[in-house]
């Protein structure tokens, strides 16, 4: 993942990866049929941190406070440190190559979600759907703070730029007073 955010994923050549990772060429590709599935496979540790982190949750935990949790745990999963974090975000969120991958990954961590939360959701006829429209919103939150923090060059941190899109949304969809 250093190599590609450094060298952007179409300049990196897989012979340069599978060097980097000290290991042949063939090997790289047992593992990873193609350069977009090591992305993928980076991806996959997200959505297990999103499902733990709603388990995790204390019972008297709303559906807001488990999303927010869960996607604050994400944050430092990213990589070691804000300035690769920041080089991974523009890795897929910007590469055209990637935009399925990045598609692939918020739909998965939208079903992981929505599946936890279910689990956690009081009983009624809606919780499945309630529970797929509280991941969806939760992961757009979790996007529209991606993308600004991309806009902002990664200065400042992504955690408090997702606390403000999350109180913007609540605020936004909160019923009238």
């Amino acid at each position: 993942m250093r190599l590609l955010a450094t060298q952007g994923f179409d300049s990196t050549t897989v012979d340069e990866i599978a060097a980097s990772a000290g290991i042949s060429r063939r090997t790289l590709f047992r593992y990873f049929p193609t350069k977009a599935d090591i992305v993928t496979a980076w991806a996959q540790n997200m959505t297990d941190v999103l499902t733990a982190s709603v388990a995790s949750c204390p019972a008297d935990f709303t559906p807001q406070d488990m999303i927010r949790t869960a996607l604050e745990a994400v944050v430092p999963q990213m990589a070691k440190n804000r300035a690769e974090a920041y080089a991974f975000a523009c890795l897929i969120e910007r590469t055209p190559a990637l935009l399925s991958v990045s598609l692939r990954k918020y739909a998965g961590w939208e079903d992981a979600l929505a599946a936890a939360l279910a689990s956690r959701l009081p009983a009624s006829p809606d919780r499945a759907l309630a529970a797929r429209v509280a991941a969806r919103s939760g992961i757009a939150a979790f996007r529209t703070a991606l993308d600004e923090w991309i806009r902002l060059k990664g200065r400042p941190a992504l955690v408090p730029i997702l606390h403000n899109v999350l109180a913007l949304q609540a605020g936004l969809l909160a019923p009238p007073a």
